[in-house]
């Protein structure tokens, strides 16, 4: 109990320093353990994400799991028992999916038997009428009468009531009111049936109909009350099919409820599978999650990778507290040594410390880990946040594991320096304190020369593979995101911040030996303080230098991958809007069957023997009016561009398959995207070189260099059942709107892929002198706010027939709220913001501290003349040739860092689709932004400072009598 007092009045004593230490740990705490949830959240978004995706491109609710079940006993009792069985089975089921269950639908149906009328003189008896009787509960629920009424729950007068609808009516050819009997050998005693009512849906999207209400076309649906009495309970009709179907709202999807819906899915599955011979279990949403699955380790392996610079930043910061408290009490420490107490009880008392602080933290820190990931979830961009839909953020159970390593990593970094200051007994304490200039740990062992020749040479190691990568022309199945990406740059701004320090001493010593004949005596004592006291700033410096370092790196990194990210869509599309209009023809229809073949004969490369034209005759269009679109509200300009994809150059002997553009070179000047300093003179510039000639055309660079064309020659250029035309080459580009250079092909059979070829010509010409085919419309809209709103509404309201719709705008914000690029901007924002709440806690701490220790110093200063604004000059200076100096070295490193590290980051990109070519991107702003936080910190640090120097009684202090 005393040693309990002991360690409360110590912390009492040194409260602030304490509560730095433990906010320090909070903060470590609440970081570790917010990417497990992060994780958890994006990864619920991304799910999410690509669930909807899957909904929209396939038009069905993707969260559903329908079993079905041929029974074969040979009893209508033995089928009935084996239906409530599996009834009882499902409903256990339904829980273990662990999550929402929107819909549980039952639905049962006999064999298919042949109905007659009863009264044959009012219906036609020589229709065939093979219908089954099937039962879905609730059904009543979700249906609205047509016509006609509800069946009755028991039969009337011995007569079964029935639903049917619309087209049952038709195919059946029948009335309601009509009854029917079973006209079956299997059926003993027949039963009578009578519809009743005609039905519709009520909603067409309710998850109820997982199989729509028009497939019932030849089905008496009967109440599902009296099914179950009369029929599955029965002995006069088997039922012989089964459907159990679930509906889950997959919003609430996790990674707990993922592995839930797998395992459940498979003890369905392996129940049917043993119980019954034909069955069958449809579960959209598994293909969904296995390519989920794949995705997830590579997202949670980046997340870590992100944070470990703020990692280090927390270490040292929870390690220059630690050691700022022990330095205060290493007098104490070294008394209770010389008075025989061992290493081990003093380490213990700053072990229940320690524990008592982390306690707390561990308390505290998953909940500020979950307000982090609320921060994260809403940033778009570097230091940007908008108002999109919250993440779903849960303190789970990984959260409170990772939170416990955080406290005993934090519990190992505080308990250092204690462990060292141990060593060290009274008399060697104080040769200690008269050894200023001690040499730090980091630069004793060369620490910073070890740190920068690793990052040297994965930075080497790193350009190697890049090279290798593209020179291979390797896909996106390829390319993972390396976590040694993020982790050898951090080594960098840490070791060469490190080695700075190592010489920034002698610089100030430098600067003091230059100018000792003219300093001012505050500037003398500034400089000498800070040139034999180099050891006591060099944490402080450290932090410094790396949060702003790391800070411009993360902008540099987060701007180049979302702006190549986005530069990239547009590129690949090339305007806002791309529209395929239906064109009238007079193609046959159709043929079926063959299909294989004659698409792999379209896909051969063409030959110079095969160039003759013939075959079928070759298809007539009419062009449908383009004014229409062109005039459309919203759009600023529209273009036609002809795209044939599969058209043939011939030079000679030798032909090639090339992508043919067509265009108007004015409107498409006008309509295009295309990317500044892509080509060697400005996009417009080669459209006006071929505005003059109708036959000129533009080709790229992959096609001159293969079939050896240059500026001036000419060529021959058509397709399949077109004449060939010539064609003189009036310029070469790299790149062109839509056009990627690059081979799309992995090498097969040591055969390097042949990169694709381009022209550009004039959309006239091409239709006069080749054929008239289909081209798109191609559409810039206005950059006023609302003008894509606008133009969709109107191209609705017009009903044009349009038969495919690309929209750039869409694609661009799938792009920015993919979960890759919402992980990174929201870590490197959030690490770069903790970096700085740090570094300002650390900057002030350590000031405040030592202003407290030296007013001994500053009051024999003021004895010998020195005054009041002399002192504030002093710490000004002292504050320039410390955090000044470590924020400009910081803003040096981070500038250097990004220049070499940032070009890795393609790394994570496939080469054979990023086009245009990956480009390291800087912002001014983010640069502003960064100085502009880190000048207010320095700022209020002052401010603070100036006001705590006033309120010290300076005067008094001389009075001590020490020194």
């Amino acid at each position: 109990m005393a040693i309990l007092v002991m360690i409360f009045r110590k912390m009492l004593k040194n409260k602030w320093l304490e509560l730095s230490l433990l906010f320090g740990l909070v903060l470590s705490v609440a970081l570790v353990s917010s990417m497990p949830i992060y994780t958890e959240a994006i990864l619920q978004r991304m799910l999410v994400k690509e669930l909807e995706n899957y909904q929209v491109s396939n038009g069905a609710y993707p969260l559903t799991h329908r079993t079905g079940i041929f029974l074969t006993g040979e009893t209508p009792e033995e089928n009935g028992k084996s239906a409530h069985e599996v009834d009882a089975y499902m409903q256990s089921a339904s829980g273990k999916f662990n999550l929402p269950i929107l819909q549980f639908v039952k639905e049962r149906g006999t064999d298919t038997f042949n109905f007659v009328p009863v009264d044959k003189e009012r219906v036609d008896a020589t229709v065939k009428r093979n219908v089954d009787i099937v039962a879905l509960d609730h059904f009543e629920d979700h249906v609205k009468l047509v016509d006609g009424k509800l069946p009755a729950k028991e039969p009337v007068n011995g007569v079964f009531e029935v639903l049917v609808i619309e087209s049952a009516l038709t195919q059946l050819k029948m009335v309601l009111g009509n009854e029917f009997v079973i006209e079956d050998e299997r059926v003993k005693n027949p039963i009578t049936i009578k519809p009743v009512g005609v039905v519709n849906s009520k909603d067409e999207h309710d998850l109820y109909w997982n199989t729509p209400l028009e497939s019932y076309g030849r089905s008496f649906i009967m109440n599902y009350e009296a099914f179950e009495k009369y029929i599955t309970d029965g002995k006069d009709i088997t039922i012989r099919a089964g459907f159990w179907y679930f509906a889950m709202e997959y919003s609430r999807m996790n990674m707990q409820s993922i592995g839930s819906f797998i395992r459940t899915h498979q003890q369905i599955d392996n129940y049917v599978s043993n119980t019954f011979t034909s069955q069958a279990i449809k579960a959209p949403a598994l293909g969904v999650i296995s390519k989920y699955l794949d995705r997830q380790d590579q997202l949670r392996v980046m997340l870590w990778s992100l944070n470990v610079p703020v990692m280090i930043m927390l270490g040292f910061y929870l390690f220059m507290v630690s050691n700022l408290i022990i330095d205060r009490q290493k007098t104490e420490i070294a008394v209770l040594r010389s008075r025989g107490a061992s290493r081990l009880q003093v380490l213990g008392s700053y072990v229940i410390e320690g524990l008592m602080l982390g306690a707390v933290a561990y308390a505290i820190g998953p909940y500020a880990g979950k307000m982090l990931t609320n921060m994260l979830g809403a940033s778009s961009g570097f230091l940007e946040f908008v108002q999109r839909s919250a993440l779903i953020v849960e303190v789970n159970a990984t959260a409170y594991k990772y939170a416990l390593y955080a406290v005993l990593f934090s519990l190992v970094m505080t308990l250092i320096p204690a462990l060292l200051a141990t060593r060290t007994t009274i008399v060697g304490h104080k040769q200690q304190m008269a050894r200023m200039t001690k040499m730090s740990f980091w630069h004793k062992y060369f620490i910073d020369v070890l740190l920068l020749g690793i990052a040297i040479y994965g930075l080497q190691s790193f350009k190697r593979r890049m090279t290798d990568l593209q020179s291979l022309g390797l896909d996106s199945a390829n390319f993972k995101v390396d976590p040694l990406l993020f982790l050898v740059p951090a080594l960098f701004t840490l070791g060469l911040g490190l080695l700075l320090l190592r010489v920034y001493p002698l610089f100030v010593r430098l600067v003091y030996f230059i100018g000792r004949k003219l300093w001012p005596p505050s500037l003398y004592s500034t400089l000498i303080q800070v040139g034999r006291s180099s050891s006591q700033y060099s944490f402080l410096m450290v932090f410094l230098m790396i949060t702003l370092a790391t800070g411009l790196f993360s902008a540099s990194a987060a701007r180049t991958m979302n702006s190549n990210t986005l530069e990239k869509v547009k590129y690949k599309n090339g305007t806002d809007v791309i529209l395929n209009v239906k064109w009238e023809n007079d193609a046959p229809p159709p043929m079926m069957g063959g299909g294989d073949d004659m698409g792999a004969a379209e896909e051969e490369e063409p030959s110079a023997q095969t160039l003759p034209i013939t075959g079928p005759k070759r298809v007539q269009y009419t062009e449908p009016p383009f004014q229409l679109y062109s005039e459309l509200p919203g759009v600023a300009h529209a273009a036609k561009v002809f795209v044939k994809d599969d058209a043939v150059a011939q030079l000679g002997k030798a032909s090639s398959k090339i992508k043919l553009m067509g265009v108007d070179t004015d409107d498409f000047g006008r309509t295009a995207y295309f990317k500044d300093r892509l080509l060697e003179h400005h996009f417009y510039d080669y459209l006006n070189l071929i505005s003059t000639e109708p036959s000129a055309v533009l080709i790229s660079r992959t096609m001159a260099e293969q079939m050896g064309l240059k500026e001036g020659d000419s060529f021959n250029l058509g397709w399949s059942n077109v004449a060939y035309k010539p064609f003189t080459v009036y310029g070469i580009v790299d790149y062109w709107p839509t056009f990627n250079p690059n081979p799309q092909a992995p090498p097969s059979g040591g055969k390097k892929p042949e990169p694709p070829k381009l022209v550009v010509g004039h959309l006239s010409y091409i239709q006069s002198a080749l054929a008239l085919e289909p081209y798109q419309v191609w559409i810039d809209l206005e950059d006023e706010p609302g003008a894509k709103v606008t133009f969709n509404e109107a191209l609705n309201a017009k009903e044009l027939p349009i038969e495919s719709f690309v929209d750039t705008s869409y694609e661009l914000s799938q792009a920015k709220n993919d979960p890759f690029q919402m992980a990174i901007n929201g870590v490197m924002t959030l690490g770069f913001l903790i970096s700085v709440v740090i570094s300002f806690f650390g900057f002030l701490l350590y000031w405040v501290l030592s202003l407290n220790g030296r007013v001994l110093q500053y009051g024999i200063l003021r004895a010998v003349g020195i005054s009041f604004s002399q002192l504030i000059g002093m710490l000004i200076t002292e504050q320039i040739l410390t955090s000044g100096a470590a924020f400009l070295l910081g803003a040096g490193i981070g500038s250097v860092t990004s220049r070499l590290f940032v070009p890795l980051f393609q790394l994570s990109f496939n080469p054979t689709t990023q086009v245009p070519p990956f480009q390291v991107m800087f912002d001014p702003t983010d640069s502003m932004r960064l100085y502009l936080i880190v000048t207010i910190m320095i700022l209020i640090g002052l401010c603070i400072l100036g006001y705590l120097l006033s309120r010290i009684k300076i005067h008094q202090a001389v009075k001590l009598g020490e020194d």
